[in-house]
């Protein structure tokens, strides 16, 4: 479980100490393309704790959010609309609700394992 989190900081860490630089062109894609793969991430992490993880769900999902992301945002710039934004919208709902999901589990597994304790 802890391994996505591992991948995660060791990305932010080597994205901070490099000198690559995303030309401002790209920055609403990568932008959303990032925001969908925290979404999926944290996704992946409520469904183990909740049990129902797959494997298949979390890859493909993964993929499958982040190109749908980047279309929108890629039609909004042909079109003229900022699209982006809906995009921006739906996965930061989403990311948020995944991370409160994910804190009422741990809190639940935390008080019923203190609970536990205190009876012995």
């Amino acid at each position: 479980m802890w391994l996505p989190f591992l991948g995660l900081i060791v990305g932010v860490v080597l994205g901070l100490l490099s000198e690559i630089r995303i030309p401002d062109e790209y920055v609403n894609y990568l932008s959303i393309a990032v925001l969908a793969a925290l979404d999926t991430l944290f996704g992946g992490i409520r469904a183990h704790l909740q049990n129902i993880y797959d494997e298949k769900v979390f890859v493909s999902g993964f993929f499958f959010n982040i190109i749908l992301a980047a279309s929108l945002a890629f039609l909004g710039v042909h079109i003229g609309v900022d699209l982006y934004l809906a995009a921006v919208f739906a996965f930061g709902v989403r990311l948020f609700q995944n991370i409160a999901v994910i804190r009422r589990i741990l809190l639940a597994k935390w008080t019923s394992t203190r609970e536990k304790v205190e009876k012995n």
